[in-house]
């Protein structure tokens, strides 16, 4: 079961746009200069009796509220004409729903952000 959890979480370094956010969002916060930030992405992974668990989590600049609940709308963007099409988050969002899951986000500006993606147990 350890390995499992193990690919999971290189799937999700590697591939997910919600990591890839993440980073991004760190890698902001360091350019603002603030004196000894150092920028770091968490992932961790676990079971629960009907489930997984899989957390994101960031020490960046945060999400504002007033596009908290905007940020899983297809074709929102933050970022200028042309740099960005709005669907990542959009996308893994359905995708999480369709295999019926949740992804939630809880975010504070000024210190960071989580993001997790809760994932059934299959009845096989």
């Amino acid at each position: 079961m350890i390995s499992f959890f193990r690919k999971i979480r290189q799937k999700i370094l590697s591939q997910n746009r919600v990591t890839r956010y993440l980073a991004l969002a760190a890698n902001e916060k360091a350019k603002s200069g603030i004196d000894g930030y150092q920028p770091q992405v968490l992932v961790s992974t676990k079971k629960t009796e009907k489930g997984i668990e899989i957390s994101v989590q960031d020490n960046g600049q945060g999400i504002p509220d007033s596009i908290k609940e905007k940020i899983f709308q297809p074709f929102f963007t933050t970022k200028p004409t042309g740099s960005g099409t709005g669907l990542g988050l959009s996308l893994s969002y359905d995708i999480v729903k369709a295999h019926g899951g949740e992804l939630k986000v809880k975010s504070k500006e000024g210190e960071g952000t989580v993001f997790s993606v809760f994932l059934p147990k299959l009845n096989l």
